[in-house]
């Protein structure tokens, strides 16, 4: 089922659906390739099929050409206390390298920026690396905002278990 119809006749996109595991893999392992991160996957088929799928803590969408998939984008709602309500954020958009270019990654965020709306959500936010240039060119083209004045923490492995042990279970 395509969601969205698109002004290029060759390329549709569609929900992901559980027989898309293995190629949201592929695609999630191509970007750490990209981000020279490649060496953090742990994701699994099997992670993957129960996250997404049996307990839906997030959503695809796949981009075809010609019915191939080339790009795809991983998203979940989040929470503005300041909104009084959810929005979406999108964890990693991805278009294969030979792809770049021909409008399909604004048509992927276009996408999300839809569901959005259809969700009464008022924002849509993401993430970009701080070398990623033409990344944020792109984005800043599109008419998004640079939020700089922000900076992302993060607790993870050894910190994630040494902070949750100030409070008592």
């Amino acid at each position: 089922m395509n969601i969205m119809d698109t002004p290029i006749d060759s390329f549709k996109i569609r929900y992901a659906t559980e027989n898309d595991v293995e190629l949201i893999l592929k695609f999630i392992t191509s970007l750490a390739i990209y981000e020279h991160m490649e060496n953090q996957v742990t994701a699994t088929k099997e992670l993957l099929l129960n996250s997404l799928f049996i307990e839906k803590r997030a959503e695809v969408i796949i981009g075809e050409e010609h019915g191939v998939p080339v790009c795809f984008a991983l998203f979940y709602h989040n929470y503005s206390t300041f909104l009084g309500k959810a929005n979406l954020f999108l964890e990693d958009l991805y278009v294969n390298e030979d792809k770049r270019g021909l409008g399909y990654g604004k048509m992927m965020l276009s996408c999300l920026a839809s569901i959005a709306i259809e969700r009464n959500c008022s924002r849509l936010d993401w993430w970009c690396l701080d070398w990623n240039q033409p990344s944020i060119d792109f984005y800043k083209s599109l008419g998004a905002n640079h939020l700089k004045e922000w900076n992302i923490f993060r607790a993870q492995h050894e910190g994630l278990e040494s902070l949750s042990k100030y409070i008592k279970k």
